[in-house]
């Protein structure tokens, strides 16, 4: 194959344009957006990657180690799956929709309404709907180490939002393209930004109200700006695959014995990230009531509303995309 200049200019230029995020031999850098802690303490996604990396370390004997960079400290946010795919960034745990704009499957990360429960996002990883998530990502230069999910909810400065009805006339953040169709078509004006950023727009009022992860909701410490949350700990229409995911190339040149070690690590973590995601629904819930906030929850009858929307408007549109973004929502489906 002859490479035009073009070509080699393409190929130096995704070569140079993370030189910080290249792994050293034997060594792996883990990047996320979410605060900084410990193995014991904080985030459970900034805790999740710190046990990762403890625990291959150990199994490897310390022939494979792992750095985490929390806060998007070593690269920005949305340029971390790019950066997945070219091999310019090691591994990374990020919310997949975030990539929504590069590969639009990815946007079935955080589809409204589509998981309505923990045990059915678990159940993603060996149906139908994860394999093709799967080969999708592994098209593109990516591969899945930990399946992660996060229910979420709805913090408000002004006046709750827990209905349909409720949504007019709001500025949201809904967090991926078809959460914010769903808003749109609800009445609410959407507002785009990573959830990191969630804060200072609240606090500003360039925004009324803000959907993520419950585990966020406390992070962030929205509890400070918000009056209202609506709660994930019961149903929700908002759950999140925020997957921990390493380079298809930064993984083909390890060794295949610490191939082994990074996967059967990484599904390990999946229990722990299920049962930290869940305890943070429930303190989310307590921590906003003690700083004042009104705590609803949702019934069933107002999450069929927002799914007949969802459907409507995200779903088809999905749908619609591509016959892999129509298989993959089809084989979702099956599971509801």
């Amino acid at each position: 194959m002859t490479l035009t200049r073009r070509d080699w200019l393409a190929a130096t230029a995704a070569a140079t344009a993370w030189p910080t995020a290249f792994a050293q031999a034997g060594s792996l850098k883990i990047s996320h957006q979410f605060p900084s802690g410990t193995l014991e303490q904080g985030d459970f996604r900034d805790r999740l990657c710190r046990k990762f990396a403890a625990e291959v370390e150990k199994r490897s004997n310390g022939a494979l180690k792992a750095s985490v960079y929390p806060g998007s400290s070593l690269m920005k946010t949305n340029a971390q799956f790019s950066a997945l795919r070219k091999g310019a960034l090691d591994m990374s745990l990020v919310p997949l929709s975030y990539a929504g704009g590069e590969v639009a499957e990815t946007n079935a990360g955080l589809m409204p309404a589509l998981v309505p429960s923990y045990e059915q996002g678990a159940a993603w990883k060996t149906a139908e709907v994860g394999k093709l998530l799967s080969k999708v990502l592994d098209d593109k230069g990516v591969l899945i180490v930990s399946w992660v999910w996060q229910a979420g909810g709805v913090a408000s400065r002004a006046r709750p939002l827990v209905t349909p009805d409720d949504a007019k006339g709001l500025k949201v953040r809904g967090g991926s393209r078809e959460m914010d169709m769903m808003l749109k078509q609800a009445g609410a004006s959407v507002i785009t930004l990573p959830s990191n950023e969630i804060y200072a727009a609240m606090q500003t009022g360039a925004m009324d109200a803000a959907m993520t992860s419950s585990t966020s909701f406390i992070s962030f410490k929205l509890e400070e700006i918000a009056k209202h949350l609506t709660s994930g700990r019961q149903r929700t229409y908002w759950f999140m695959f925020e997957p921990l995911m390493i380079s298809k190339e930064v993984f083909n040149k390890l060794p295949k014995a610490q191939q082994d070690i990074v996967m059967a690590v990484g599904a390990e973590m999946e229990v722990f990230a299920r049962d930290a995601a869940k305890a943070d629904d429930k303190a989310a819930a307590d921590i906003y009531a003690k700083a004042g906030a009104k705590v609803y929850d949702m019934d069933e009858p107002t999450l069929k509303k927002w799914q007949a929307i969802a459907r409507d408007t995200a779903w088809k549109d999905f749908g619609e995309k591509n016959e892999s973004c129509a298989a993959i929502l089809k084989a979702a489906q099956k599971l509801l």
